[in-house]
């Protein structure tokens, strides 16, 4: 790949500029890649073009209607609309913009500069989104144009270019997403430029930004191999309120730093136990931010937690993190506006009428979920199990709420006299909830069990795109703490497994330990594997 420096034109990015400033080296000289306004056709025509091994027959169609090349009548367009975006798909130009797309996520400059030459060498008409990739003359750029200029930069280890074109953004209005400021913080702490990396951190947090675990990670990277204890502390602090439980990569590095020279230098002797107690109670337990408390090297095990929270390594024992109850309101709030937005807004505000009149409830059961568990087909006897437990295991002996779509208690199943006659005593109780047909049952279950403040049953792990939606700070808090998973053997029958009575999270203890939960064992059948560091003298 040829050397870009941050004055090379193929990154100028002017944009008032009335010509395209994007040229391509040529030996010494520099020469103008892109040159080009956009036209239309005003005749119908036939022509072939070539991109790379591809061709292709095109009619130049307008709107709803084709004009034949034998004649000048316009004639019905048949083609559907499936295959009218597949036409799109396949054509020069859409094969041009997913090749473009792959170059810019690949950072391979020289491929796109080839396909931009091949391009217009035959006559492929480019639109907006493949001046995302290179400036075109006279299109307004967008949030996408600026971050694949970026990713560009980063490819040619210009890190300070990517900066520039953020900041660019934002001076024209044009707020910039977390996948802008990538290539710039990836740029600066891959090339080990650490200030400049926090510059860009402080740079994200000024436009809104939070960063994820990626970013996260590579900030911890950078300040663990620059001996900075205080940002190290700091981002682990960062990574327990964003992420929680962190992956292998993350945890390799936070292992290398509790391991280091660094490390070892880091922390008080002797520290202000009161401080620490107080900082405890107000951060809800789990931590205290008081510092690094101890001296000295570190013990850095992979252990789990035995089924009351005691690490198996160094047996601290580790807490339950309270959840403040406005932020559960709050959360059910959000909730219920979620949802009625998805659902038909009658269906669901008729439903939490219903909840308001026959709840609380002690625990919330999604039925589908619970029926078909080991099952092909619906298993009513399985249901009514997990509930009559639920029943014995509440403190009112109450029936535990049960969610079911409608066909699931009309369908032939449910028409079978035994499980008709449960159904109905459900019913009865006030316990058994049917949601409207073209529901989706999620929304009803999870608000249930949120605004009833109880136990949720379900072997769901809520993770597809609802759940993704309610976010990542308050709702994997909420569930920890309130799901109740269902296990069938052929051994031991039914069991439901209780929420642990510690949270997986990053921890950090009074003495001075930390415990950093990884992603490693996310299964309620396989024990989850924790990242221990203790002071080998505390």
């Amino acid at each position: 790949m040829p050397s870009l420096a941050r004055t090379s034109p193929l990154f100028s990015f002017f944009v008032k500029a009335p010509l395209p400033l994007i040229f391509r080296r040529s030996g010494s000289h520099c020469r103008p890649l892109l040159q080009c306004r956009a036209s239309f056709c005003t005749s119908p025509q036939l022509h072939h073009v070539s991109l790379g091994s591809f061709y292709m027959e095109k009619r130049i169609r307008f709107g709803t209607l084709a004009m034949s090349p034998e004649s000048s009548a316009p004639v019905a367009n048949p083609m559907s609309s499936r295959a009218k975006k597949k036409a799109r798909r396949e054509s020069p130009e859409g094969i041009l913009r997913y090749k473009l797309d792959m170059c810019s996520k690949d950072g391979d400059i020289v491929e796109a500069l080839r396909l931009y030459d091949e391009a217009r060498s035959s006559g492929v008409q480019l639109s907006q989104h493949h001046y995302n990739q290179m400036v075109m003359d006279k299109v307004k750029p967008n949030e996408a144009t600026f971050t694949s200029a970026a990713r560009l930069a980063f490819a040619a280890e210009d890190p300070e270019m990517a900066f520039d074109l953020v900041k660019q953004m934002k001076s024209n209005g044009i707020p910039p997403k977390l996948r802008s400021y990538g290539p710039v913080l990836f740029g600066f702490c891959n090339k080990g430029e650490v200030v400049r990396a926090y510059e860009v951190d402080a740079h994200m947090v000024e436009s809104g930004i939070m960063a994820e675990e990626p970013e996260l990670s590579a900030l911890l990277k950078v300040s663990s191999d620059a001996k900075k204890g205080n940002k190290v502390y700091e981002i682990l602090h960062r990574l327990r309120s964003t992420v929680r439980q962190v992956s292998e990569s993350t945890a390799g590095i936070v292992e290398d730093w509790f391991k280091s020279e660094a490390a070892a230098k880091v922390g008080k002797e002797h520290w202000d136990v009161n401080k620490v107690e107080e900082g405890i109670v107000k951060a809800g337990g789990g931590w205290h931010g008081q510092g690094w408390l101890g001296t000295g090297s570190w013990k850095v095990t992979r252990t789990q937690m035995d089924e009351t929270g005691v690490c198996q390594s160094c047996s601290d024992k580790l807490v339950c993190i309270d959840i403040d109850p406005k932020e559960t309101e709050n959360f059910a709030t959000s909730l219920a506006s979620l949802a009625c937005q998805r659902e038909a807004k009658a269906d669901f505000v008729r439903f939490q009428d219903w909840l308001q009149e026959h709840g609380p409830f002690d625990a919330v059961v999604d039925g589908a979920n619970i029926g078909l568990i080991n099952n092909h087909n619906f298993k009513f006897s399985q249901l009514r199990s997990v509930v009559y437990q639920l029943r014995e295991m509440s403190p009112s002996k109450r029936l535990p709420l049960v969610i079911l779509h409608r066909h699931r208690i009309t369908d032939r199943l449910a028409q079978i006299p035994r499980n008709k006659k449960l159904l109905a005593s459900w019913q009865e109780s006030g316990a058994l909830y049917a949601t409207p047909a073209g529901s989706n049952d999620d929304w009803y279950w999870l608000y249930a069990a949120v605004s009833c403040k109880c136990l949720l049953v379900t072997n769901d792990e809520m993770r597809d795109h609802l759940f993704q939606l309610l976010g990542t700070s308050f709702f994997p808090r909420w569930k920890e703490k309130h799901q109740v998973r269902l296990s069938v053997s052929k051994e031991e029958g039914l069991a439901l497994s209780m929420p642990p009575p510690y949270s997986n999270v990053i921890q950090e203890s009074k003495n001075g330990s930390w415990h950093i939960p990884t992603v490693t064992g996310d299964d309620f059948e396989t024990p989850r594997q924790w990242l221990c560091a203790t002071r080998t003298k505390i």
